[in-house]
């Protein structure tokens, strides 16, 4: 147990580098806030709409509620990490009337983590995903010249959580996170004679957050009913935020502008999420999720109003025909979609975004791990001027490691 868990450690510790560098976001629109927010979603999540509050699982972790560790058996350990590649189109309608349309594309690590049993009621996680992510570059035309913007950079999240069982169907849990990371916004002026200036935002977060759980299950026959809650506190956010403005031939360092502290500047929103679902022994199971960030009341930069509350509503589940069988009979099919008006504000437009997904989860023969292969379509646009209108093809890829701890090896 020791050498497995000291491994895990070790390959968390060497990933949260990647995971740090990574950036898989591709849109105008993380240019606002903190950037685009991501859920904690694993990729057998994000094919099923991203639903998580509900499940109770002790086959892959759902950090989405730190209750759900409790439900790991006493000799499973579950090594699961997740990559995505994303092409997006955009299409925008200047004000003379054209419409113009651009192909991106981007990818790279999503998550890392790892959970295993440290006693009869209790389980344990920890890992890294991203918390928001920013990545865009345009450019726009000024007076006697034109401008570009770019952005990039993500804050991340290294969790670990504990689950524990209170009463038979009753589970309750935390997650204790660091976060960690910067994210830059650079705005480039080149003027017709050829000089150039660079006003940059660089925000770098260090600081503490808990995410509180909880699970009821009640069992049906042979089927359950999970109800799942889950609750974050709005708290300042700590680090630093520096202002450069100079000359692109100057020194950056000898140009800084400001250094100031977030706290009291800069705040997170509380975060509830609710879940339904309904489990029809191993072979299906339905979820609905409702997640509501009240963003408005927070400080970006030390103004409040600047970010929306936030809605979002996810439906999905799965179907697998037989736990044993011919191979195709034990592949999970998994289907979702979810409806999320955003926090972003840009022109006083709420940015609004739409989900499809499907998925598979395909059995590794002769192990229990499994790989999972998601694609999920999304459109996102402003409301009620569209502005830019944007449609993703997201595909993503996870491994998910089902491996046996405590078991004494026999010498014959």
């Amino acid at each position: 147990m020791k050498n497995k868990l000291i491994a895990a450690l070790i390959a968390i510790i060497a990933a949260s580098g990647a995971a740090f560098a990574q950036n898989g976001i591709i849109t105008p629109y993380s240019r606002y806030g903190y950037g685009v927010l991501r859920d904690n979603a694993t990729a057998a999540q994000q094919s099923m709409g991203g639903i998580g509050y509900a499940m109770a699982s002790g086959r892959q972790t759902n950090v989405m509620n730190p209750a759900s560790y409790a439900r790991i058996d006493s000799l499973t350990y579950l090594f699961d990490m997740g990559i995505d590649v994303t092409s997006l189109w955009s299409t925008e309608t200047n004000p003379d009337g054209e419409k113009l349309s651009e192909n991106d594309f981007g990818g790279g690590l999503n998550y890392i983590t790892m959970q295993f049993p440290v006693g009869k009621r209790l389980g344990m996680s920890i890992g890294i995903l991203p918390f928001s992510s920013v990545g865009y570059a345009f450019g726009n035309t000024i007076d006697n010249g034109y401008t570009n913007r770019q952005g990039s950079g993500s804050i991340n999240k290294l969790y670990l959580g504990l689950g524990a069982r209170v009463v038979a169907g009753l589970n309750v849990g935390l997650n204790f996170s660091y976060l960690f990371g910067s994210t830059i916004n650079d705005t480039y002026a080149i003027t017709d004679g050829g000089s150039q200036s660079l006003y940059e935002d660089e925000l770098t977060v260090r600081d503490w957050r808990i995410d509180a759980g909880l699970q009821y299950t009640l069992p049906i026959g042979f089927d359950d009913l999970t109800i799942g809650l889950t609750y974050s506190p709005a708290k300042s956010l700590l680090g630093h935020m520096r202002t450069y403005a100079y000359d692109v031939d100057e020194d950056k360092n000898a140009a800084e502008h400001s250094r100031v502290k977030t706290k009291d500047l800069f705040s997170t929103a509380a975060s509830y999420g609710a879940g339904i679902s309904y489990r029809r022994g191993y072979r299906a199971m339905v979820e609905a999720d409702f997640t509501y960030q009240p963003w408005s009341k927070e400080k970006y930069n030390g103004k409040k109003g600047v970010l929306a509350d936030r809605y979002k509503i996810a439906l999905g589940g799965y179907y697998q025909p037989a736990v044993r069988g011919s191979y195709f009979k034990c592949i999970q099919y998994r289907a979702g979609v979810s409806y999320d008006r955003d926090y972003i504000i840009v022109r006083d437009n709420n940015v609004h975004e739409y989900t499809a997904s499907v998925g598979l989860g395909l059995p590794v023969p002769g192990f229990k791990t499994v790989i999972n292969l998601g694609f999920e379509w999304k459109h996102r646009q402003a409301s009620p001027n569209a502005l830019i209108k944007e449609n993703y093809l997201n595909i993503t890829l996870g491994i998910n490691f089902n491996e046996m701890w405590f078991r004494k090896s026999r010498i014959y």
